[in-house]
């Protein structure tokens, strides 16, 4: 990942509806200043559970990792059966929030 995003990889738990399913994600994620919120995003790799639950629709759901949980909108499957994944506002993962944590990071 670029420098100048904050980001995200490994196990994390979707929960869509009363299902939840342990997946495999790689996230990233900006602060926008034009609307004044941080945007989150990114890829949940092949889940053929995800997959029988959603199929080729869209979804919503929580995406819960060891740091945090956030409100998910899921995108159709691309071509591999990856589903994307994006948010808006604090992200599943821990973001720099003052100047001496971004100069450590």
């Amino acid at each position: 990942m670029e420098h100048d995003e904050d980001g995200y990889e490994g196990p994390a738990t979707l929960v869509v509806g009363s299902t939840e399913l342990a997946v495999e994600v790689s996230l990233a994620g900006h602060f926008e200043p034009i609307d004044g919120r941080y945007h989150w995003y990114g890829r949940l790799r092949p889940s053929e559970e995800l997959a029988d639950l959603l199929g080729s629709r869209r979804g919503e759901g929580q995406l819960r990792t060891p740091f945090g949980t956030a409100e998910a909108q899921l995108t159709d499957p691309d071509p591999w059966g990856r589903y994307r994944v994006t948010g808006t506002s604090r992200p599943p993962f821990p973001v720099p929030t003052t100047l001496q944590e971004i100069d450590r990071g």
